[in-house]
């Protein structure tokens, strides 16, 4: 078994959005910086394409023909934000792709960890529409793909991504067999994820999220991950667990004001990390934001290393931040394992 696995591909640089904050520099940045250590011993493969049955168990039909034919007429603008290049739908498939092959190789014991580096990020594209740069939403086709295909009854997915996930948080809000967790700035792009939000029906419980105001730096961020969601996640015991790694919340970053450090990502990986290790889950981050490129590639770098070490960080003396004291409170008055982690 190797120590870690990532998955890449060239196409990810064959989604061309032109002058744009989410463009094809920031996965160089990031495999520049592998590069220079090694891979951090990682065994590097060439992702496959999700077909079109993979991305069905989670987006309709519709979208994705819409989106394969945007790319096949030369491309477009879907918003604002989300752009679609002739390379597009070929990349964003191979970042289903390689979230799905992760996932497999995680099951089926041929890495303890790993990460699933392309682009375009995905946790924003819902089951029938595109936006925030997001054109498939890749760990949810991967959460999905765990399920479906390796029988599994419980996933976890961890965001910290500085912008609320909300397609991913609308694919499996009304479901008891992924449980979503999410820190994320507010208010901020999308507007979504406010802690009212728990899921619903069979899914009441099964979302937690942790909105956190703008200006909110490690205290905040490492507290909510390591008394929070690190606790839920025991209670739920999650037979694999996954990460839609951002690193916008990083204070260099230009999209948001969060004040997160390299030293904060690396806390977050930590507990994340020592999670997998106490429930025997096996642990797999997915790339979302981040767009300071020399920050991302730092952090990335960095938060890699701590899942793919041969053992867990000890975990670090950290205080109770009041945000995680009031969500500790909110949670224990729900459903759900959130109250019974707490």
């Amino acid at each position: 078994m190797v120590p870690g696995l990532l998955l890449r591909h060239p196409s990810s640089l064959e989604h061309d959005t032109g002058s744009h904050p989410e463009r094809a520099a920031r996965i160089t940045a990031i495999e520049s910086a592998l590069a220079q250590q090694d891979w951090l011993g990682c065994e590097v493969v060439e992702s496959p394409a999700a077909d079109p049955a993979l991305l069905g168990a989670v987006h309709s039909a519709a979208h994705i023909d819409r989106v394969e034919g945007l790319a096949l007429r030369g491309g477009g603008m879907i918003d604002m934000d989300t752009t679609v290049s002739t390379g597009s739908y070929a990349a964003a498939c191979h970042g289903a792709g390689g979230a799905a092959a992760l996932v497999d190789a995680l099951l089926g014991g041929a890495a303890r960890t790993g990460a699933s580096l392309h682009r375009p990020p995905g946790h924003h594209a819902g089951a029938a529409r595109a936006m925030g740069f997001c054109l498939l939403n890749s760990i949810a086709v991967a959460a999905q793909h765990a399920l479906d295909a390796h029988g599994l009854e419980r996933v976890m997915i961890v965001d910290w991504d500085v912008h609320h996930g909300n397609g991913t948080n609308e694919i499996f809000s009304a479901r008891d067999d992924v449980l979503f967790c999410s820190v994320h700035e507010s208010p901020l792009y999308p507007g979504t994820g406010p802690a009212s939000d728990v899921g619903d029906g069979a899914g009441e419980g099964f979302t937690v999220n942790l909105p956190v105001p703008g200006g909110s730096g490690d205290d905040a961020w490492c507290s909510l991950v390591e008394h929070v969601i690190a606790p839920v996640g025991r209670a739920y015991a999650p037979q694999l667990v996954l990460v839609s790694a951002g690193f916008d919340a990083h204070t260099e970053d230009p999209l948001a004001t969060s004040r997160v450090s390299d030293a904060g990502f690396v806390t977050m990986a930590g507990s994340v990390r020592r999670l997998g290790e106490e429930i025997g889950a096996p642990v797999g981050m997915v790339l979302e934001g981040g767009y300071a490129l020399e920050v991302l590639a730092r952090s990335f770098t960095a938060a890699l290393r701590v899942l793919v070490a041969q053992a867990p960080p000890a975990a670090p003396s950290l205080a109770v931040d009041p945000l995680a004291e009031r969500a500790l409170e909110r949670l224990a008055a729900g459903p759900g394992p959130a109250a019974a982690a707490v």
